[in-house]
């Protein structure tokens, strides 16, 4: 599977129980909460490295966000779920006391039990 089929197949997967915010979750902003996620199934399939930013929203917020690298390129596929005029800083490591960003995102149960539904429902559209 390419970087282009996986991305097909994470939309189609992505629901209010796999977000981070489910009471925010729409059809319609499909990425929103998915983003920790994503990385760490994109991280699965292609390597890399996963980073984190905060987000500033044009109205001044900041909102964790992670992605990944990937042969030194950014692959953002939840991008989308900010609005327009975001901006979205250079990521770094988030690993606190972990071997990893990716080690420390798992540490948290709620991360580590949407992932897993998420990566179960793309193993199952992808066979």
């Amino acid at each position: 599977m390419n970087l282009i089929e996986l991305e097909k197949v994470l939309k189609k997967s992505w629901s209010k129980e796999t977000s981070y915010c489910p009471d925010e979750w729409s059809e319609s902003n499909s990425s929103l909460g998915q983003c920790a996620i994503t990385a760490l199934v994109v991280n699965d399939y292609f390597g890399g490295e996963i980073v984190w930013a905060d987000a500033l929203l044009p109205n001044g917020q900041k909102i964790s966000h992670y992605f990944n690298l990937i042969d030194g390129k950014v692959v953002d596929l939840t991008r989308s779920q900010f609005p327009e005029g975001t901006i979205i800083p250079d990521g770094v490591e988030k690993k606190k006391d972990f071997v990893s960003t990716r080690e420390f995102m798992l540490s948290s149960d709620n991360t580590k039990i949407r992932y897993e539904s998420l990566k179960e429902v793309v193993i199952n559209l992808t066979d």
